[in-house]
């Protein structure tokens, strides 16, 4: 799914010595510096407003400016957009030279497909060492990597300290009953949990949160390598979320509500005092400061993990989220990985901590982070005895989407439990 999504303020650039000698290339130059030829690239993101956008322009600016034969090309396309318009250009052999990569089987299908550029050999040990062996994993398909990670994305609550107390919830909920509670009193205070289900994942977070309570760390990891969702922890999830749906937590039109656009969003009901909190990533604190009156980051925004569901086989302090990251396509030239190489440098990083509000994988970049809400993120994030990836990305985007558009019939009530397991399982069959 997946960055999802991002604003905040923003900050200037300030390019090293070192940052630009991370990002000199080899000797292979393919029209590249080396040889004084121009070379033109083209980068996607996602990043359509708003202090994200500037960070890319003035990030390709820079780097131009260091690399005068490098022209990258931009282009923001709305997030729910992006993954579609990116899988039309890779198949047709006319796909964008970098991209925002979400990694899991969606890029694991698209380095089967061999429309991705193995970068191994081009990453640098200053970017090794930046963002260390588990981060860079995440850009990997049988020890090769095909992507770099720019930031880290664990999953949780998002919410409005002042709500809260106005609702008469005292403290952060770590147990499904205590999530409940505060649930309720926050629907009748006339702030509800915020859910965006018109972009399904935003709906589907909430039975991968489940899943995770549910289901052990190898029933995850079976599940991802056969694509059989058989295991009863899938079903007890669906039931947890129905039985947690049923008491009616949201806000009164959730499946007709976007996830991030506008001030009608989840994200934006929750930057408006609208809704007490909101299920979603890292990247939601960006989110909802680009839809607060001011433009400014909310100044109560509190953060706390998926609340312990008993009867689970999962461990209660595991968490989920993922790293977005970027990736070259098969026939881009060599300077993209020097540019990849170039964003994961400690100034890049600390600016874009800062342009999206969201936490720089760079753990040199994470000394930073001054947040209270982010700096709750890291504490979970590295107390969590394993951390599994979007669902929806683990499964590739042909299950993702039956999984997303499962759970939204569920609840809306056009479908079951059964019909999520279902409709995953024949998605699975067919590829």
């Amino acid at each position: 799914m997946a960055p999802r999504r991002f604003l905040a303020a923003t900050a200037a650039l300030v390019l090293s010595t070192a940052g630009l000698a991370a990002c000199s290339g080899g000797d292979d130059d393919e029209g590249g510096s080396g040889s004084g030829g121009a070379v033109t690239m083209t980068l996607w993101h996602n990043s359509t407003t708003g202090p994200g956008k500037a960070y890319w322009e003035k990030a390709v600016a820079d780097f131009h400016t260091a690399h005068p034969n490098v022209t990258i090309k931009i282009q923001s396309i709305q997030n729910e957009d992006l993954d579609g318009k990116l899988q039309t250009s890779l198949n047709s052999g006319s796909a964008p030279d970098i991209f925002l990569q979400r990694g899991g089987g969606k890029m694991a299908a698209m380095v089967e497909a061999g429309q991705l550029k193995d970068i191994t050999d081009d990453v640098t040990a200053e970017t090794k060492q930046a963002i260390g062996d588990a981060a860079l994993g995440t850009g990997q398909v049988d020890g090769k990597t095909y992507a770099v990670p720019v930031s880290i994305l664990p999953g949780g609550f998002w919410y409005s300290k002042d709500t809260f107390t106005k609702a008469g919830v005292t403290a952060a909920p770590t147990t499904m009953e205590e999530l409940s509670a505060a649930a309720s009193k926050l629907k009748a205070n006339g702030t509800p949990i915020a859910l965006g289900a018109k972009d399904a994942w935003p709906a589907a977070h909430w039975y991968y949160f489940f899943a995770l309570r549910a289901c052990s760390k190898d029933s995850l990891d079976a599940a991802a390598k056969d694509k059989n969702f058989s295991d009863p922890c899938w079903t007890k999830a669906g039931q947890d979320l129905k039985a947690f749906a049923d008491t009616k937590p949201f806000n009164d039109g959730f499946l007709t509500t976007s996830a991030q656009q506008g001030a009608g969003s989840s994200a934006g009901l929750v930057a408006n005092g609208k809704a007490g909190m909101e299920l979603m990533g890292s990247w939601d604190p960006g989110v909802i400061a680009g839809l607060t009156k001011d433009k400014k980051p909310l100044p109560d925004l509190g953060f706390f993990p998926f609340p312990a569901v008993s009867g689970g086989q999962g461990d209660p302090a595991a968490i989920m989220g993922g790293a977005d990251g970027f990736s070259c396509s098969a026939q881009a030239p060599k300077e993209c990985a020097d540019f990849l190489n170039y964003i994961l440098t400690q100034p890049l990083q600390e600016a874009y901590y800062k342009a999206f509000n969201s936490l720089p994988v760079s753990k040199q970049a994470q000394g930073a982070v001054t947040e209270d809400y982010l700096k709750a993120v890291l504490e979970a994030y590295n107390k969590a005895p394993y951390v599994s990836q979007w669902l929806d990305t683990v499964y590739g985007q042909n299950v993702g989407n039956a999984l997303n558009v499962g759970v939204v019939n569920l609840l809306a009530g056009k479908g079951d439990v059964a019909g999520i397991i279902q409709a995953v399982n024949d998605a699975a069959k067919k590829g």
